[in-house]
């Protein structure tokens, strides 16, 4: 075992949960684990519907960034299958979960996209309150087993490289994107939009 694996390993029995756990800190790891995810599309939707055209912009922007991100994550496990902690019998897993590969984290990656465009597209409230409810869900995951913490560097990594690997192509289209987003919403909504139930 590799110095680096070694470190991944001890940090992740320094957080994961054991048997002495109490289970009411066991309960709220595995609410933040697997309902915390559901504050993004929440959060997109209501930048969508009730912010202006940059608001709307920089709201699909995130969600192809974060899009990208687990496309990407979905080819470094083809090339490179990391095991989970259960699969080498590390720890203790309180978390039912395939035995696919842990390396990068899914839910992290969306998480430091999301942020990471909010953050750098001057959403500083929302861009913080992502990463705070980012970093949750990372810990969370850890502790309950089913990933180590350097899944969640990864994801941070993978998440950059995704947001700059947009970043020409959104400057030369995102503009129009948006517009286009825009103009289908107003079709498919506008009776909704016409009563003044949602934002034109």
């Amino acid at each position: 075992m590799n110095t680096l694996e070694a470190f991944n390993q001890a940090l992740f029995l320094l957080i994961n949960g054991t048997t002495a756990t109490p289970a009411w800190l066991v309960g709220m790891a595995m609410l933040i684990a697997d309902y915390v995810i559901w504050l993004i599309p929440l959060l997109l939707a209501a930048m969508w519907l009730r912010g202006n055209e940059a608001q709307r912009s920089l709201a699909v922007r995130a969600c192809l960034v974060a899009m990208l991100g687990v496309g990407a994550n979905q080819l470094i496990g083809l090339a490179w299958q990391h095991p989970r902690p259960f699969m080498i019998g590390l720890g203790r897993t309180f978390l039912p979960h395939a035995p696919d590969s842990s390396f990068p984290s899914d839910h992290a990656t969306v998480f430091a996209g999301i942020a990471l465009t909010l953050l750098l597209g001057g959403a500083r409230g929302l861009g913080g309150f992502t990463l705070v409810a980012g970093v949750a869900v990372a810990w969370a995951r850890v502790f309950l087993g089913v990933h180590f913490p350097l899944d969640m560097l990864g994801a941070i990594v993978v998440a950059g490289v995704a947001y700059f690997l947009l970043a020409p192509f959104w400057a030369l289209g995102g503009a129009a994107v948006t517009r286009r987003a825009i103009t289908l919403y107003r079709k498919l909504l506008a009776r909704p939009i016409a009563l003044g139930w949602l934002r034109r």
